[in-house]
């Protein structure tokens, strides 16, 4: 009896060892995934993404919030998942952020030149 139980305890500790090898191979990966969005979300924070693209920075930050939860509860590729969602959010929200900043500050240069032209119209009329 004990020898056809050999082999079946021999393959269920081979399948531990696989399946041990594949959840600490996805951990990698997946703290590195969430670690590089969570710097995604910080950096649109900083660029002004929660004033000029808040629901895309909210969406951003809610994501990130679940992928550590998924992290703790150690659902590994969830967190992968949901920190790839979150930093591609986070992309978005800088890219509207920026593109807003961008378009205001030539909408004042536009209002420079008006009023430069206005003024030179107005000397060259005296």
């Amino acid at each position: 009896m004990t020898r056809n139980l050999k082999p079946l305890g021999t393959a269920l500790l081979g399948a531990i060892v696989v399946l041990t090898a594949a959840c600490s191979s996805l951990k990698t990966p997946a703290t590195a995934d969430v670690a590089v969005s969570k710097a995604a979300v910080d950096n649109a924070a900083s660029a002004g993404a929660g004033e000029f693209a808040p629901v895309e920075m909210k969406s951003a930050r809610e994501k990130m919030a679940l992928a550590n939860k998924a992290m703790a509860a150690k659902d590994y590729k969830l967190a992968m998942e949901l920190a790839n969602q979150a930093q591609a959010d986070a992309k978005l929200a800088q890219g509207k952020a920026n593109s807003t900043k961008a378009q205001m500050a030539s909408d004042a240069l536009q209002d420079d030149i008006r009023v430069l032209r206005e003024e030179l119209d107005r000397a060259n009329r005296q």
